[in-house]
């Protein structure tokens, strides 16, 4: 059995980031999405330069799973950008957990998931926020299992396509 690990993304991991995105999004919710609106939403969430400038950013965290050399999954973390009333300066994300199709399950996730908030708590982050889809149940489950509560909704633009969105918070 190959060893996986978790290690800090940096500047130069940011074409497998994006592609990685690109490529676990699409998994999980292309399905849902007009082509145009998601080739729309692709080439502004997954491009290259701005995922190299939140890498060389200090305030941000990103951490690739890799397994026998190949990433598998990833988290992104950094400073609150949720449309929320209480969101402060010293709010911090949870943006981004993503596995790959055959990688998920198995405690994955939750390993990613805790390296970025705990780095995130580490970073004097506080409070701790998530935006998770209204339809992922499991999401919700687990964040609340973690202390998070439902403090609000919003709109998550896809393309012209708008999908329903908790905000959810700890601390």
């Amino acid at each position: 059995m190959v060893e996986e690990t978790i290690r800090r993304a940096g500047v130069t991991d940011a074409e497998t980031l994006c592609a990685l995105g690109a490529e676990t999004f699409c998994d999980a919710f292309a399905h849902l999405y007009p082509p145009a609106d998601l080739a729309a939403f692709l080439a502004e969430a997954y491009a290259i330069e701005p995922a190299r400038a939140q890498l060389a950013d200090p305030r941000y965290g990103a951490w690739l799973l890799e397994t026998g050399g190949e990433a598998i999954g990833f988290a992104l973390a950094g400073p609150c950008g949720l449309p929320h009333p209480d969101v402060g300066p010293t709010g911090g994300e949870l943006k981004r957990v993503y596995l790959r199709k055959a990688w998920q399950g198995g405690g994955r996730g939750s390993r990613l998931l805790n390296v970025a908030l705990n780095w995130l708590e580490a970073e004097g982050f506080t409070p701790l926020w998530i935006g998770v889809w209204s339809q992922n149940h499991g999401a919700q489950k687990l964040y609340g299992r973690l202390g998070f509560d439902k403090v609000g909704e919003y709109h998550f633009k896809v393309g012209q396509t708008r999908d329903h969105e908790f905000i959810m918070r700890r601390g």
